[in-house]
């Protein structure tokens, strides 16, 4: 016989258990008995019973810590967590990460489903939030135009920055008709091209007065808003599906109106601030432009003007007697070889040879270079040094 041990059948039994997906996030509705709190270590230890059965249940101290309320025998609850095995007595039992009465419990029950929801989708996440406009010309405003809420976002708007308008669209808040109204009035300041930012809330109130702003057709309305839409929804402790899906959450309706706009007169003060530094700016760059201005001014020519057009008149001249001379040289250089040439030149010329004594024939306007170019009776001309004689031929 194959015997088992206590504690490997325990474990064997916790392992079953921890592979079983159904058992990990449970929403358990009983009535606490036996109710333990022990302070020293902050621990609680209760069951949870109906009437038929009944599950032992602990909820340890860094979970128990954020409750706000305080458990008791015989209340009625709501208790979130997982099923597990406790090795050691052999039991198991629930252990308990949240837990609310029961009154309220069903409607955070739905509140923890739906967020996860739209978690899951995507509706939550950061990137997809929209950039609030820093100067908006006009804002919408969803909420009841009766209560504190509307009148603390117009006091706040018309305070801090009064250059911006605000149309407020009457919205019942509260109610089984207000998740299709604040629809409605979402789709109606998002359908106008003047809106720039949408505000949506009211005033504080129990988990349901505030219940409209936990319902999926408002989170989805909300998130298909071109406009960006700010959320305020209560007070500063109160969160809500529409908190989470909106582009910028705000504590409370005032606070959405702080942060929906600039505060004008640190925007004036800034206008002011930006002006001083430019001509502070301005009067330090002609400071140091005339400073710039006034070295050119004493570290070249231009400081001593006579010294400076005198010397520009001594290299002038200079040049003009270097030009002078340059231009004889080659001027008397041309003439002589101009002198060479023509004597060359004339020492070819017929009239040099006439000078000489010699004469020319011509016959007929050409010149008679050989016996063979003339016959008998030929006229001919003579050209001799100062004229000419015109002849004819009797013998060759």
């Amino acid at each position: 016989m194959n015997a088992l041990t206590v504690s490997q059948v325990n474990t064997y039994i916790k392992a079953l258990i921890n592979e079983v997906p159904q058992v990990r996030n449970l929403y358990i509705i009983g009535e606490i008995s036996n109710y333990k709190h022990y302070y020293q270590s902050g621990h609680m230890y209760f069951t949870l019973k109906d009437d038929k059965s009944q599950l032992k249940c602990v909820m340890f101290s860094f979970d128990n810590q954020k409750l706000k309320f305080r458990p008791d025998n015989g209340m009625k609850v709501i208790c979130f967590g997982q099923i597990d095995v406790y090795e050691r007595d052999g039991v198991y039992q629930l252990y308990v990460r949240d837990m609310h009465p029961e009154g309220i419990g069903s409607l955070t029950l739905r509140y923890e489903e739906l967020k996860a929801k739209l978690e899951k989708e995507g509706l939550f996440d950061a990137s997809k939030k929209k950039p609030l406009p820093k100067y908006p010309e006009r804002i919408g405003v969803v909420t009841s135009n009766m209560g504190a809420a509307v009148e603390d976002i117009k006091n706040v708007l018309s305070r801090r920055y009064p250059l911006c308008e605000v149309v407020i669209v009457p919205t019942v808040v509260q109610g089984d008709s207000a998740p299709n109204d604040i629809v409605r009035s979402l789709a109606f300041l998002d359908s106008m091209e003047y809106i720039d930012l949408i505000i949506v809330g009211r005033g504080g109130g129990s988990l349901e007065d505030l219940w409209a702003f936990n319902t999926e057709v408002v989170a989805r309305a909300v998130y298909s808003c071109r406009k960006p839409v700010i959320s305020a929804v209560g007070h500063e402790t109160d969160f809500t599906i529409c908190d989470f899906v909106a582009d910028l959450r705000a504590p409370t309706p005032s606070a959405a109106a702080e942060l929906a706009v600039p505060e004008i007169n640190s925007e004036r003060q800034r206008i002011d601030n930006l002006f001083t530094s430019m001509e502070k700016l301005v009067s330090y760059r002609l400071e140091a432009e005339n400073k710039r201005l006034d070295g050119i001014k004493n570290n070249s020519p231009l400081a001593d003007m006579d010294s400076f057009f005198a010397s520009l008149e001594n290299a002038l001249n200079m040049t003009m007697d270097k030009l002078g001379l340059a231009y004889g040289k080659i001027l008397s250089e041309k003439e002589n070889s101009l002198k060479l040439a023509a004597g060359a030149l004339n020492a070819l010329s017929p009239l040099g040879v006439l000078s000489r004594g010699y004469s020319i024939v011509r016959k007929d306007g050409k010149i008679v270079k050989a016996k063979e170019n003339l016959t008998i009776g030929d006229k001919i001309e003579i050209l001799i040094k100062d004229g000419s004689v015109k002849a004819t031929v009797d013998e060759v």
